[in-house]
């Protein structure tokens, strides 16, 4: 019996007719499948871009409302500007020696005193320098008071209650000390042969002589410099007073000379004295009633030298000064509060000697 597919493409064919024309068939999709692809004109479907995510700032930006120009002046460039030297040098010592009763043609030229005249020679002379009144006690008192106070004589008990230049330094954070020559004990009020308290003017200033502790541990023997120098402990601000032979008070020019050689070698070989202090040598008075600056007739005028590695060198100056110029130029350095006259307009500041070292 012969089978006929007769729905095949709408043909009756035999059923071999059929498989032969399936195979057919498939060996032409093969074939098609497998040719080599061919170049196409067509152009590629276009490639679509997933757009990248965005975030909602929380402050919208500004927009800015200015141009360049007013941008610069907003911010400007920073200008660089050198610091002003000060008038005075911000000394880490000051130290003042004083000395008894000669006026400045007593002292600078005299043969007796060598090495006074090779330290004001060296260094810088005040030609001009005048003591404020006679006798003594009010220089001593105008020089860290800023005022006599009213005293005219050597009086032992003529107390002040006042403030006084090292209440001054102690409220900077700086530390001070007067060293006395032949005083028995720390903060003696009694005269000896050789100590006399009206060249001690600390001790007539209420506020250091009523507090024990401080007048014993500030008032001290010019023994106790020897120690501090050693160890490294000479304070901020120091005042040695000689004894009344070592001073000139007593004895001659030579006498004090040989003094102001031990002790200014002992001082100037302290190295931050040496580096960055100030030693002041000067008189109490003069023998003359010479005055200057307001203060006339005055105390005499008085060989006051300046030494420093921040003073010039082999210089002299003739501006006048008195005992209150050299609170003011002190006060100036550190910068305290003016005392009494030191504030007067009339009180000169000492301002030429200075030279910074570059």
């Amino acid at each position: 019996m012969t089978w006929r597919f007769t729905a095949f493409l709408g043909a009756n064919l035999p059923i071999g007719g059929v498989l032969r024309t399936v195979g057919l068939t498939l060996l032409i999709v093969l074939l098609i499948a497998c040719a080599p692809a061919v170049s196409s004109p067509i152009s590629p479907s276009p490639r679509v871009e997933t757009p990248s995510p965005t975030f909602s700032p929380l402050v919208a930006p500004l927009t800015p409302s200015f141009t360049p120009s007013a941008t610069e002046k907003l911010f400007p460039t920073p200008t660089v500007t050198a610091t002003p030297r000060p008038v005075v040098p911000a000394f880490r010592h000051i130290v003042i020696l004083i000395f008894e009763n000669r006026e400045i043609t007593r002292v600078i030229g005299n043969p007796q005193m060598p090495v006074y005249n090779r330290w004001a020679s060296d260094y810088t002379l005040l030609t001009r320098y005048y003591a404020i009144t006679r006798p003594s006690l009010p220089n001593y008192l105008a020089l860290i008071g800023g005022d006599t106070f009213g005293v005219r004589t050597n009086c032992i008990d003529c107390y002040i209650n006042a403030t006084s230049l090292p209440d001054l330094i102690e409220a900077s954070g700086r530390t001070w000390k007067t060293y006395q020559e032949a005083m028995p004990q720390p903060c003696y009020l009694q005269y000896t042969r050789r100590y006399a308290p009206k060249h001690n003017p600390f001790i007539y200033f209420d506020p250091i002589r009523t507090d024990t502790e401080r007048c014993q541990n500030h008032v001290v023997a010019l023994s106790d410099l020897e120690n501090d120098l050693a160890t490294g402990q000479l304070p901020d601000f120091a005042f040695i007073t000689p004894d009344l032979c070592n001073s000139g008070h007593d004895c001659g020019l030579d006498v004090v000379d040989a003094w102001v050689d031990t002790w200014l070698q002992r001082l100037w070989a302290y190295p931050t004295l040496a580096k960055e202090g100030l030693i002041i040598l000067t008189w109490d008075e003069g023998q003359s009633e010479q005055g200057c600056c307001g203060f006339e007739p005055g105390g005499g005028r008085v060989a006051t030298v300046l030494i420093s590695s921040w003073v010039k060198r082999g210089f002299q100056d003739d501006t006048p000064y008195n005992h209150y110029s050299l609170l003011k130029t002190i006060a100036t350095a550190w910068n305290l509060p003016l005392l009494g006259h030191a504030a007067d307009a009339q009180t000169p500041l000492i301002v030429a000697p200075w030279e910074w070292p570059e």
